[in-house]
């Protein structure tokens, strides 16, 4: 572990501390699916009709993104320009675009619905925009149900019926487990949500753990000690480390995945045609059948050296033509209002990918006003990081559910007592 944390560290360290020639923009970015190629090629041609700007793009695993960025950032250094999801929480560290962009009206314009999830409270710049906005959900292997002779679910199944019906699923084909929800209290915040939670409080702090975000979790639990829920996606890691539980639904040894959108192109380049596979929205829970918006955001660091050339390189990045070739290469949602209200040609030959991007369309309508709050709320990224350390420490037998309640709101508290300090 600690060889690992070092690797990292030395990895980070020396991405930031690298020197910023007049003219050098580095861009630190992470990939789900085929984006790291893409932007290679779109920063390469804007290379081509820049010359004198020197783009540099460092693709890192996304656990640098999450786990060494932030030191760098509170060290006041960094990258020029960042990949990131985690942008309320860090939003102190990111660059006003305004002065250094061509027409600040057209991001506004185009750009502007979801700035204040990357802003400062009570603050009006611009610091980036939205790579692609997200929704969280499901995807089910349509092949294993239909070899084992079980009906998918339909569209207002709740997490008991899927659980169930996965279950079956994993019995008949001797499945490793019946589903998987990837290794992070964002993406089980969804279904806590389904279930009745908000962890925004009157004051716009944290609430203390409700019954609600209770219930779901002792079901999580409980359907990793039987089995159902793949357990080694979320002991296999310590504290707010990420897992994704991808590989697990591309090499058919789960039924039901429950992630994200931009999962999208991920399987579909690495399943090919070796089964069918269906996006299928958010399960139900007592209160909401609701996914988790979101997204990653491309942001200007505010400790950059060259933030007139950061400007020209977020300018053409941003731009409605370039937005377009990047959302219909990657198969995101796009979060530009021109690109939406255009024609989009996703460009892809899998039958698996034009329904999936349609579920997910679809599922936006279901969003709850509760979800559709987070992404905006400052303490998001701390009560997720809380919520994945103790919930995975009840999976691997060192707290009971009842303990780990209690030290999820103690940390909780602990976390906003030292802001506030």
């Amino acid at each position: 572990m600690k060889s690992r944390k070092l690797l990292l560290a030395l990895t980070a360290g020396l991405m930031s501390s690298t020197v910023a020639f007049a003219g050098d923009v580095r861009v630190m970015w992470y990939s789900d699916g085929v984006e790291g190629e893409v932007i290679q090629d779109l920063l390469n041609r804007f290379m081509e009709e820049n010359p004198g700007i020197n783009v540099i793009l460092d693709n890192v695993a996304y656990q640098v993104i999450q786990e060494q960025l932030p030191i760098e950032l509170e060290a006041g250094r960094g990258p020029d320009i960042a990949r990131v999801t985690n942008i309320k929480t860090l939003a102190d560290h990111w660059l006003d675009l305004t002065p250094y962009i061509e027409d600040p009206e057209y991001w506004q314009t185009n750009l502007g619905d979801q700035f204040d999830w990357m802003r400062p409270d009570g603050s009006d710049i611009i610091p980036g925009f939205m790579t692609q906005l997200t929704l969280t959900g499901g995807f089910a292997n349509k092949t294993l149900f239909e070899q084992a002779g079980v009906e998918l679910p339909g569209e207002d199944a709740t997490w008991d019926e899927w659980v169930e019906a996965a279950g079956k699923v994993q019995d008949s084909q001797q499945l490793n487990a019946a589903f998987a929800i990837d290794r992070t209290g964002h993406r089980i915040s969804a279904p806590n949500i389904s279930y009745g939670a908000n962890y925004i409080g009157e004051d716009r702090l944290p609430a203390p753990i409700d019954d609600a975000t209770k219930e779901f979790t002792t079901k999580l639990v409980e359907w990793t000690e039987s089995g159902r829920m793949n357990k080694e996606v979320w002991v296999s890691a310590a504290g707010t480390t990420y897992r994704a539980a991808a590989d697990d639904f591309i090499n058919a040894q789960i039924a039901y995945y429950y992630s994200g959108s931009w999962q999208i192109a991920n399987l579909s380049t690495k399943i090919g045609d070796a089964f069918d596979w269906v996006a299928t929205g958010s399960p139900c829970g007592p209160a909401a059948c609701t996914g988790l918006p979101g997204g990653a955001a491309l942001v200007g660091i505010k400790y950059t050296q060259n933030p007139e050339e950061v400007g020209k390189v977020m300018d053409y990045l941003a731009s409605e033509d370039v937005v377009r070739e990047f959302t219909e290469r990657t198969l995101f949602l796009p979060a530009h209002k021109g690109v939406i209200a255009g024609e989009i040609d996703f460009q892809s030959d899998d039958p698996n990918v034009k329904a999936a991007l349609d579920a997910f369309v679809k599922a936006t309508s279901k969003v709850s006003e509760v979800a559709n709050a987070l992404p905006a709320w400052k303490w998001g990224t701390p009560v997720y990081g809380v919520l994945v350390t103790r919930i995975s420490q009840v999976m691997a037998g060192e707290l009971t559910l009842d303990e780990a309640f209690a030290r999820m709101d103690e940390d909780i508290a602990a976390q906003v007592a030292e802001a506030g300090n």
